[in-house]
Protein backbone atom coordinates (compact mmCIF):
# COMPACT_ATOMS: atom_id res chain seq x y z
CA UNK A 1 0.00 0.00 0.00
CA UNK A 2 1.51 3.14 -1.00
CA UNK A 3 2.52 5.36 2.07
CA UNK A 4 2.79 9.13 2.35
CA UNK A 5 3.71 11.42 5.12
CA UNK A 6 1.51 14.92 6.53
CA UNK A 7 1.71 16.97 8.97
CA UNK A 8 -1.01 17.75 11.95
CA UNK A 9 -2.37 20.75 10.60
CA UNK A 10 -3.69 18.58 7.18
CA UNK A 11 -5.72 16.03 9.75
CA UNK A 12 -9.42 17.58 10.54
CA UNK A 13 -12.36 16.43 11.36
CA UNK A 14 -11.42 12.46 10.53
CA UNK A 15 -10.36 13.44 6.99
CA UNK A 16 -6.64 13.64 6.02
CA UNK A 17 -5.71 16.50 2.79
CA UNK A 18 -2.48 15.69 0.92
CA UNK A 19 -1.31 18.43 -1.23
CA UNK A 20 2.52 19.14 -2.39
CA UNK A 21 4.54 16.95 -5.10
CA UNK A 22 1.82 13.58 -3.87
CA UNK A 23 -0.89 15.11 -5.09
CA UNK A 24 0.64 14.78 -8.92
CA UNK A 25 2.18 10.65 -7.67
CA UNK A 26 -1.08 9.77 -6.52
CA UNK A 27 -3.11 10.82 -9.15
CA UNK A 28 -0.72 10.27 -12.43
CA UNK A 29 2.14 8.35 -11.35
CA UNK A 30 0.30 5.86 -9.23
CA UNK A 31 -3.28 5.98 -10.89
CA UNK A 32 -5.36 6.16 -7.77
CA UNK A 33 -8.85 6.78 -7.87
CA UNK A 34 -11.84 7.25 -5.56
CA UNK A 35 -11.97 4.46 -3.03
CA UNK A 36 -8.50 3.54 -3.03
CA UNK A 37 -6.39 3.03 -0.01
CA UNK A 38 -3.34 4.66 0.75
CA UNK A 39 -1.15 4.75 4.18
CA UNK A 40 -0.51 8.02 5.82
CA UNK A 41 1.43 9.14 8.24
CA UNK A 42 1.38 12.09 10.43
CA UNK A 43 5.25 13.02 10.78
CA UNK A 44 4.71 14.93 13.90
CA UNK A 45 3.28 12.16 16.77
CA UNK A 46 4.08 9.03 14.56
CA UNK A 47 0.71 7.94 13.80
CA UNK A 48 -0.14 5.71 10.85
CA UNK A 49 -3.64 5.65 9.38
CA UNK A 50 -5.36 3.63 6.16
CA UNK A 51 -7.20 6.26 4.30
CA UNK A 52 -9.49 5.61 1.87
CA UNK A 53 -9.67 8.19 -0.82
CA UNK A 54 -12.75 10.54 -0.98
CA UNK A 55 -11.86 13.12 -3.41
CA UNK A 56 -9.55 13.84 -5.88
CA UNK A 57 -9.19 18.15 -6.45
CA UNK A 58 -6.37 19.62 -8.69
CA UNK A 59 -4.15 20.42 -5.68
CA UNK A 60 -5.43 18.54 -3.34
CA UNK A 61 -6.51 14.56 -2.53
CA UNK A 62 -8.82 14.77 0.32
CA UNK A 63 -8.91 11.07 2.22
CA UNK A 64 -11.17 9.54 4.57
CA UNK A 65 -9.93 7.60 7.63
CA UNK A 66 -10.87 4.17 7.88
CA UNK A 67 -8.71 3.59 11.07
CA UNK A 68 -5.68 3.75 12.96
CA UNK A 69 -3.15 1.47 12.72
CA UNK A 70 -0.10 0.49 15.05
CA UNK A 71 3.19 0.49 13.04
CA UNK A 72 6.92 -0.38 14.36
CA UNK A 73 8.87 0.33 12.10
CA UNK A 74 11.57 2.79 13.97
CA UNK A 75 14.25 1.33 15.71
CA UNK A 76 15.26 1.66 19.15
CA UNK A 77 18.28 2.59 17.94
CA UNK A 78 18.93 6.54 16.90
CA UNK A 79 21.41 7.38 14.45
CA UNK A 80 23.34 10.03 13.04
CA UNK A 81 25.49 10.12 10.36
CA UNK A 82 28.08 12.51 9.74
CA UNK A 83 29.47 12.32 6.47
CA UNK A 84 32.75 13.47 4.58
CA UNK A 85 31.24 15.41 1.44
CA UNK A 86 32.02 12.50 -1.30
CA UNK A 87 32.37 13.36 -5.37
CA UNK A 88 29.42 12.91 -7.71
CA UNK A 89 25.53 11.46 -6.89
CA UNK A 90 27.85 9.12 -3.96
CA UNK A 91 26.18 11.33 -1.13
CA UNK A 92 22.19 10.65 -2.93
CA UNK A 93 23.18 6.69 -2.53
CA UNK A 94 24.41 7.15 1.40
CA UNK A 95 21.35 8.79 1.99
CA UNK A 96 18.99 6.23 0.13
CA UNK A 97 20.29 3.27 1.72
CA UNK A 98 20.98 4.76 5.31
CA UNK A 99 17.68 5.40 5.68
CA UNK A 100 16.20 2.33 4.56
CA UNK A 101 18.87 0.83 7.21
CA UNK A 102 16.90 3.09 9.94
CA UNK A 103 19.08 6.02 10.32
CA UNK A 104 17.20 8.92 12.03
CA UNK A 105 19.74 11.78 10.60
CA UNK A 106 22.78 12.52 8.21
CA UNK A 107 24.62 15.40 8.38
CA UNK A 108 27.54 16.44 5.67
CA UNK A 109 30.71 17.31 6.77
CA UNK A 110 33.35 19.65 5.01
CA UNK A 111 36.55 18.03 6.17
CA UNK A 112 40.40 19.09 4.77
CA UNK A 113 40.32 16.74 2.09
CA UNK A 114 36.78 16.97 0.94
CA UNK A 115 37.24 17.11 -3.19
CA UNK A 116 33.69 18.67 -3.38
CA UNK A 117 33.64 22.11 -2.20
CA UNK A 118 30.24 23.30 -2.14
CA UNK A 119 29.37 27.01 -2.90
CA UNK A 120 27.67 29.01 0.15
CA UNK A 121 24.95 30.08 -2.28
CA UNK A 122 23.84 26.60 -3.18
CA UNK A 123 24.30 24.81 -0.28
CA UNK A 124 20.78 25.02 0.63
CA UNK A 125 19.87 24.08 -2.40
CA UNK A 126 22.19 21.26 -1.81
CA UNK A 127 19.97 20.11 1.47
CA UNK A 128 16.80 20.21 -0.18
CA UNK A 129 17.47 18.31 -2.74
CA UNK A 130 19.12 15.51 0.01
CA UNK A 131 16.04 16.25 2.11
CA UNK A 132 13.87 15.20 -0.70
CA UNK A 133 15.82 11.98 -1.45
CA UNK A 134 15.20 11.19 2.26
CA UNK A 135 11.77 11.51 2.05
CA UNK A 136 11.40 9.53 -1.38
CA UNK A 137 13.47 6.51 0.42
CA UNK A 138 11.00 6.90 4.07
CA UNK A 139 8.26 6.07 1.76
CA UNK A 140 9.60 3.62 0.16
CA UNK A 141 11.22 1.47 2.77
CA UNK A 142 8.09 2.09 5.07
CA UNK A 143 9.27 4.62 7.78
CA UNK A 144 7.17 6.67 10.08
CA UNK A 145 9.93 9.68 10.13
CA UNK A 146 11.39 11.14 7.61
CA UNK A 147 15.35 11.38 8.58
CA UNK A 148 16.42 14.91 8.73
CA UNK A 149 19.13 15.75 6.61
CA UNK A 150 21.24 19.13 8.74
CA UNK A 151 22.77 21.82 7.39
CA UNK A 152 26.43 21.04 6.51
CA UNK A 153 29.07 21.06 9.52
CA UNK A 154 32.47 20.92 9.63
CA UNK A 155 34.56 19.24 12.66
CA UNK A 156 34.44 21.79 15.51
CA UNK A 157 30.87 21.56 14.77
CA UNK A 158 30.84 17.26 15.67
CA UNK A 159 33.10 17.94 18.89
CA UNK A 160 30.80 20.09 20.37
CA UNK A 161 27.76 17.66 19.82
CA UNK A 162 29.77 14.84 20.78
CA UNK A 163 27.91 14.81 24.66
CA UNK A 164 24.38 14.36 23.30
CA UNK A 165 25.40 11.04 22.34
CA UNK A 166 25.85 7.80 24.28
CA UNK A 167 28.49 6.95 21.78
CA UNK A 168 30.71 8.71 18.94
CA UNK A 169 32.27 6.18 16.20
CA UNK A 170 34.90 7.45 14.59
CA UNK A 171 36.03 4.71 11.62
CA UNK A 172 39.74 5.60 10.66
CA UNK A 173 41.97 3.34 8.22
CA UNK A 174 45.00 3.99 10.18
CA UNK A 175 43.51 2.47 13.50
CA UNK A 176 44.68 -1.05 14.09
CA UNK A 177 44.12 -1.91 17.85
CA UNK A 178 40.42 -0.85 18.76
CA UNK A 179 37.57 -2.56 16.99
CA UNK A 180 33.75 -2.14 16.45
CA UNK A 181 33.35 -5.46 18.12
CA UNK A 182 35.17 -4.41 20.99
CA UNK A 183 33.05 -1.02 21.36
CA UNK A 184 29.54 -2.19 20.71
CA UNK A 185 30.31 -4.65 23.59
CA UNK A 186 30.86 -1.62 26.15
CA UNK A 187 27.29 -0.72 25.53
CA UNK A 188 25.80 -3.66 25.09
CA UNK A 189 24.26 -3.78 28.31
CA UNK A 190 22.38 -0.64 27.89
CA UNK A 191 20.73 -2.30 24.59
CA UNK A 192 16.76 -1.71 25.93
CA UNK A 193 17.40 1.71 26.65
CA UNK A 194 16.75 4.05 23.62
CA UNK A 195 20.85 4.38 21.94
CA UNK A 196 21.95 7.52 20.98
CA UNK A 197 24.79 6.91 18.31
CA UNK A 198 26.65 9.40 16.44
CA UNK A 199 29.14 8.02 13.13
CA UNK A 200 31.73 9.87 11.78
CA UNK A 201 32.93 9.10 8.20
CA UNK A 202 35.73 10.75 5.85
CA UNK A 203 35.35 11.73 2.44
CA UNK A 204 37.28 9.88 -0.33
CA UNK A 205 40.26 10.77 1.03
CA UNK A 206 39.72 9.79 4.74
CA UNK A 207 40.04 12.08 7.94
CA UNK A 208 43.28 14.27 8.19
CA UNK A 209 45.27 13.13 11.69
CA UNK A 210 44.39 16.47 13.42
CA UNK A 211 41.18 15.95 12.42
CA UNK A 212 41.38 12.58 14.03
CA UNK A 213 43.40 13.76 17.07
CA UNK A 214 41.03 16.41 17.62
CA UNK A 215 37.65 14.50 17.62
CA UNK A 216 38.87 11.68 20.04
CA UNK A 217 40.79 14.34 22.07
CA UNK A 218 36.37 15.21 22.45
CA UNK A 219 35.47 11.89 23.05
CA UNK A 220 35.07 10.32 20.06
CA UNK A 221 35.59 6.63 19.59
CA UNK A 222 38.51 5.60 16.93
CA UNK A 223 37.58 2.35 15.41
CA UNK A 224 39.18 0.06 12.93
CA UNK A 225 36.60 -1.84 10.51
CA UNK A 226 39.63 -4.64 9.57
CA UNK A 227 42.30 -4.81 7.49
CA UNK A 228 40.56 -3.79 3.91
CA UNK A 229 39.86 0.01 3.19
CA UNK A 230 36.50 0.49 2.55
CA UNK A 231 34.53 3.18 0.09
CA UNK A 232 33.33 6.42 1.64
CA UNK A 233 30.02 5.19 0.62
CA UNK A 234 30.72 1.62 1.92
CA UNK A 235 31.50 2.88 5.60
CA UNK A 236 27.95 4.38 6.45
CA UNK A 237 26.01 0.94 5.22
CA UNK A 238 28.34 -1.17 6.93
CA UNK A 239 28.31 0.71 10.26
CA UNK A 240 25.00 1.02 10.11
CA UNK A 241 23.94 -2.55 9.25
CA UNK A 242 26.46 -3.88 11.93
CA UNK A 243 24.69 -1.49 14.99
CA UNK A 244 21.10 -2.28 14.01
CA UNK A 245 22.16 -6.13 14.02
CA UNK A 246 23.97 -5.76 17.31
CA UNK A 247 21.87 -3.04 19.55
CA UNK A 248 18.22 -2.87 16.75
CA UNK A 249 15.85 -4.42 15.33
CA UNK A 250 17.87 -5.44 11.86
CA UNK A 251 17.20 -9.08 11.64
CA UNK A 252 14.22 -9.51 13.72
CA UNK A 253 13.57 -8.84 17.95
CA UNK A 254 14.85 -11.66 19.72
Amino acid sequence: MPKFFVESEQIKDNKIFIIGEDVNHIKNVLRLNIDDDIQVCNVDTQTNYTCGIAKLNNDSIECNILKQILSENEPNVYINVFQGIPKADKMELIIQKSVELGVCEITPVETKRCVVKIDEKVKQKKIDRWQKISEVAAKQCGRDIVPKINYIANIKNICNLITEYDIVLLAYENEQVNTLKSELSKIKNTKNKDLKIAIIIGPEGGLDKEEVDYLKENGAKVITLGKRILRTETVAFVLTSIIMYELGDLGGII
